[in-house]
């Protein structure tokens, strides 16, 4: 799964571009470690990767649960926090930026962590939580606070969260698409 990760982020570059870029991203090595975690049954090389993980956490301030269910093609645009629910689950070709919350909330109709489809671009800042679900080619404005479903084919823009149905809602946003 970790080389749709890297084809979404270093597509059109060389094996030696897509190396060097490996070493210089942070972003990339905790993709990695999230992917190689979830595809070992090894059970040293699991606590090894744990606590690498946990390392990078807390540098980078990702917060991404290793029981968190991730499509291929994830892409971390940049460092910053990023809180995500274990229980949430996000399709293929995600695009994540600082600042964002997919969190659950814990009582009401809408009990429960999010259901993201694929082809989303969500935005800094962005607040998305409870039992909701996002569809396919969705992008989600910066600053935005959802907690309601969004239809495929859309934009969502400010708080509280307004739907924009939108064909080419990620055209141009979500590149290199595996």
């Amino acid at each position: 799964m970790f080389r749709y990760d890297l084809k979404r982020i270093a597509a059109n570059q060389s094996k030696l571009k897509k190396i060097q870029s490996f070493f210089i991203s942070p972003e990339l090595q905790y993709i990695y470690l999230y992917r190689k975690y979830n595809a070992t049954n090894n059970f040293i090389l699991k606590i090894i990767l744990i606590v690498f993980y946990r390392i990078y956490s807390y540098i980078f301030g990702f917060q991404i649960s290793l029981k968190t269910k991730i499509g291929k093609g994830l892409n971390i645009n940049h460092r910053g926090s990023i809180v995500i629910n274990p229980n949430a689950e996000l399709g293929n070709n995600i695009n994540l930026h600082p600042g964002i919350n997919i969190g659950q909330e814990n009582r009401g109709e809408r009990k429960g962590a999010p259901k993201i489809g694929s082809e989303v671009w969500i935005g800094t800042n962005v607040c998305i939580v409870g039992k909701i679900t996002i569809g396919n080619n969705v992008l989600i404005a910066s600053n935005s606070f959802v907690n309601f479903d969004i239809p495929s084919d859309s934009v969502v823009l400010g708080n509280p969260g307004r739907i924009i149905p939108n064909k080419k809602a990620t055209k141009d946003y979500i590149i290199n698409r595996v």
